[in-house]
C-alpha cells in the first residue's frame, strides 16, 4: 500500500460498499455542480448588470468573491473533512452550495448577490474531496488513475456546453433561472452522494481540528489573492493598498508558520510543508496556471475579436473558434492522458502535456502576427490537450497520490490554493505585459509579447515539474 490516501475501515473495499459505477456517476454530478458555479455565469455578466441597474465592475466583483471563496475554502475543507468525516463535509458543502444559489436567485441587490456568491464558494474544494473518496474506494492505482482523469477532465470545462447553455438560458429569461439550474444540479448531486458514498476519514482522525492554524493561512491567502486581484488593473491600482495587503499576507503567513511548528495538531505540518512533495509540486501549478490562464481566458479571445489587429470576429461566435475546442478537446482527451498516467506515471504525463502548452504558446506567437480563425482554432486544440487534457489532470491527480496518509486533505487543498494564486497572477503578468507592449508598439506587439511570456512561464512550470517527487504509486 503506498504512502497516500487511505480510510478507516469503515469502507469496504473488496467487493462490498456501492457500486464505483453508481459513485462515479454521484462524484460525476457533484463535479457538474461545482463547474456551473464557476462557468455558467460568464455569458450572462452583462444581463446580470442590466437587471441589478449596476455597473460591470460590481458584477465583476461577483465573480472574483466566488472564485476567492473557493480557494480560500478549498484550504481548510479536505483537512476538515479528513477529521470529521468526508461524506459528511462534502454533503454540508453541496447544500451550502444550493442555498447559496438560491439566495444569489432571489437577490434583489449586488450586496445579497455578493452575499450567495459566497455561499456559491464552498463548493470550491468539491471535486478534491471526490477524488479523495474515490482513492479511498478504488485503492487499485491504475482504475484510479483512469476514474480520476473523467472527474478532472469534467472540472476542467462541461465542453463549453455550461457557457452557450448559460447565455441562452440569460437571453430566454434573464439570469435568475442560471441560479435555480445550479440549485438544482446542487440538490440533485446532495441526494446522490447521500444515498451511494461511504463515509471515511484519515487514518489519524482523532486529532482536533487546528483551528487557529485555518485562520491564520485564510488571513494570508486571502489577502494575497485580493492583492493580486488588485494589479489586474495596473494602471488604476492602489499601490499603498495593495502594499499593505502583501504586507499582511507575509506576517499572517509567518505566523501561520509559527503556530503550525508549536501545535500538537497542526492543519499542515512543518516537515510536510519542508518536503518536495508541497513546495515542488505547488510551485508547479503556480507557474503552470500563471502561464496559461490569461492566455486561453483573455488574450486568445481579444485577439479573435480585434477588428483591426486580429481575426475581426464577432462576439457571438469567436468562442466556438477559441473557448469551446479548447474545452471539448480537454474533455475528450482527458480519460485518454489518465490511461497514458497508468503506463508511464504522473510525471512523464505531466511533462509531456506541459511541453505541449510551451508549444502551443510558442505557435500563438505566430497567430498573433497572421491572425486567422484557422490559427486561432489550432493553438485552443494543442492548449486544450497540453494543459486541460493533461497538465491540469496530473497536477490534481498528484495532490492526491503524493499526500500522506495521515494528512490526505493537506497538499489537495493547498493545490487548490495555488491554481487560484496563479490564475490571478496570470492576468498581472501576461496583461501587464500585452499592455506595455501595446502602449510602445502597437496591439501585434502587446499580443506577441504575452504570447512570449506564458511561454517562458510554462517552461519555467516544465524545469519546476521535475522537483516533484516520484510518487509510490507511480510506475515511471
Amino acid at each position: 500500500m503506498n504512502d497516500t490516501v487511505r480510510s478507516s475501515s469503515s469502507v469496504r473495499r473488496n467487493g462490498g460498499g456501492k457500486s464505483v459505477a453508481f459513485l462515479m456517476v454521484a462524484f460525476l454530478t457533484a463535479t457538474f455542480a461545482f463547474q456551473l458555479n464557476a462557468s455558467m455565469l460568464s455569458p450572462a455578466l452583462v444581463t446580470m448588470q442590466e437587471e441589478l441597474n449596476t455597473s460591470a465592475t460590481q458584477i465583476g466583483l461577483s465573480q472574483t468573491v466566488f472564485f476567492t471563496s473557493s480557494a480560500l475554502f478549498s484550504l481548510f475543507l479536505p483537512r476538515l473533512a479528513d477529521l470529521v468525516g468526508r461524506k459528511k463535509v462534502l454533503l454540508g458543502m453541496l447544500l451550502a452550495t444550493v442555498c447559496g444559489c438560491s439566495v444569489a436567485a432571489l437577490a434583489p441587490n449586488v450586496p445579497v448577490l455578493l452575499l450567495g456568491r459566497l455561499l456559491q464558494g464552498t463548493a470550491g474544494p468539491i471535486v478534491t474531496l471526490c477524488m479523495i473518496m474515490l482513492h479511498v474506494r478504488v485503492p487499485d492505482e491504475k482504475q484510479y488513475t483512469k476514474l480520476m482523469a473523467i472527474i478532472t477532465s469534467v472540472n476542467g470545462g462541461i465542453a463549453g456546453v455550461d457557457a452557450i447553455a448559460g447565455g441562452w438560458i440569460a437571453g430566454t429569461w434573464g439570469y435568475r433561472p442560471i441560479f435555480w439550474v445550479m440549485a438544482g444540479i446542487g440538490l440533485l448531486s446532495t441526494i446522490l452522494v447521500a444515498i451511494v458514498a461511504d463515509e471515511s476519514k484519515a487514518e489519524e482522525s482523532n486529532e482536533r481540528m487546528d483551528w487557529p492554524g485555518v485562520l491564520f493561512l485564510v488571513l494570508a491567502v486571502g489577502t494575497a489573492l485580493t492583492a493580486v486581484n488588485s494589479m489586474q488593473r495596473i494602471t488604476e491600482a492602489n499601490w499603498l493598498l495593495i502594499g499593505v495587503l502583501l504586507a499582511v499576507a507575509a506576517v499572517a503567513f509567518v505566523v501561520f508558520w509559527n503556530i503550525e511548528k508549536r501545535s500538537s495538531h497542526p492543519m499542515s505540518p512543518i516537515h510536510y510543508i519542508k518536503q518536495r512533495r508541497t513546495w515542488g509540486l505547488l510551485l508547479t501549478a503556480l507557474l503552470t496556471l500563471t502561464g496559461v490562464f490569461a492566455i486561453m481566458n483573455g488574450v486568445v479571445p481579444a485577439i479573435a475579436q480585434d477588428a483591426e489587429a486580429g481575426a475581426g470576429i464577432s462576439a457571438s461566435v469567436s468562442s466556438f473558434v477559441t473557448l469551446t475546442p479548447y474545452a471539448i478537446i480537454g474533455l475528450v482527451f482527458g480519460p485518454i492522458s489518465g490511461v497514458l498516467a497508468t503506463k508511464f506515471g504522473y510525471r512523464k504525463v505531466l511533462r509531456c502535456g506541459l511541453v505541449v502548452s510551451v508549444a502551443a504558446a510558442v505557435f500563438g506567437v505566430f497567430v498573433a502576427h497572421s491572425p486567422s480563425a484557422v490559427g486561432l482554432l489550432a493553438m485552443s486544440l494543442a492548449m486544450g490537450v497540453g494543459y486541460a487534457g493533461t497538465a491540469n489532470i496530473m497536477l490534481n491527480g498528484l495532490g492526491i497520490v503524493l499526500s500522506p496518509k495521515d494528512n490526505p486533505g493537506y497538499l489537495p487543498g493547498f493545490n487548490a490554493g495555488a491554481f487560484n494564486l496563479g490564475a490571478g497572477i496570470s492576468y498581472t503578468i501576461l496583461y501587464g505585459i500585452m499592455d506595455a507592449f501595446t502602449e510602445s508598439s502597437g496591439a501585434t506587439a502587446g499580443y506577441t509579447a504575452s504570447m512570449i511570456g506564458g511561454a517562458v512561464i510554462l517552461l519555467l512550470a516544465l524545469l519546476s515539474s521535475f522537483l516533484i517527487p516520484k510518487p509510490e504509486s507511480d510506475v515511471a
